[in-house]
């Protein structure tokens, strides 16, 4: 069985990733990339602690995980039709561009 300590580290290093990418970049598919990374290391914490929990009958984590993947899929169909109604007005999925369509 792999110690818990790894699953964390590895969740820490894709929320690190996903973090990354939506700080530094103004594509606006690369970041929602970048918060699916973190929704992933989020649902790996999920199941980490569920896994190494002593009552495993318990489906706690699952459930979670569940609720967190399809609150992701809610998101990725907002944003991409959002990135595609950008596309359409400006030619371009640039974030910074986004600013201009108020109003």
């Amino acid at each position: 069985m792999v110690p818990l300590d790894q699953y964390l580290l590895l969740s820490a290093l894709l929320f690190g990733i996903g973090l990354a990418g939506v700080l530094t970049r103004r594509n606006g598919i690369i970041v929602l990339i970048g918060v699916e990374l973190m929704l992933n290391a989020a649902n790996l914490n999920f199941i980490a602690f569920w896994r190494h929990r002593a009552d495993t009958g318990a489906a706690d984590g699952l459930l979670f995980a569940m609720f967190a993947i399809g609150v992701a899929a809610a998101e990725v169909a907002v944003g991409l039709a959002l990135i595609i109604a950008l596309y359409r007005a400006r030619r371009s999925v640039n974030l910074d561009e986004a600013k201009e369509l108020k109003g």
